[in-house]
């Protein structure tokens, strides 16, 4: 092979290389988009919002996906391990931590919360309650309640 011919290998080579990077770039953004629209609406603002979810495939893989990014993950499944939804929780902030109360649409809720210590409070709609205390801050926290 004639050094020209190697050099015209060589830049179809590189040619191929560089679009098969581009392509994965692609789908990788791609993926990232739609796993950001597979996610709920976020309500609350500032320092303190949520999104809860988790119902259907898309929607679960998003959201768990996304727990490492949050300060707070909550997860709410039945005994048997079956999700669970419609959750009432309170999150009561110690030392003037701000509280939230929301109603948990899924089995999966992402927190966004200042730095302290809280009390979980999650009643079912059948009266079941448990509570937990965490420390949020420096990582993520995942709180799991099973009724």
């Amino acid at each position: 092979m004639s050094s020209i011919q190697a050099f015209i290998v060589s830049k179809k080579l590189r040619r191929a290389l560089l679009a098969c990077a581009c392509a994965a770039c692609a789908a990788g953004a791609f993926g990232a988009a739609h796993a950001q629209s597979a996610m709920p609406q976020w309500k609350g603002e500032g320092a303190v919002r949520y999104v809860c979810g988790g119902i259907g495939s898309d929607e679960s893989n998003a959201m768990r996906a996304a727990m490492k990014d949050h300060p707070l993950a909550l997860l709410f499944a039945r005994a048997d391990g079956a999700y669970l939804a419609d959750v009432q929780v309170d999150i009561k902030g110690a030392d003037g931590a701000p509280s939230l109360a929301l109603r948990a649409s899924g089995p999966v809720c992402l927190v966004d919360i200042p730095a302290g210590r809280y009390t979980i409070d999650a009643t079912t709609t059948g009266g079941d309650a448990k509570s937990q205390s965490v420390t949020v801050g420096g990582g993520s926290k995942t709180a799991s309640f099973r009724f």
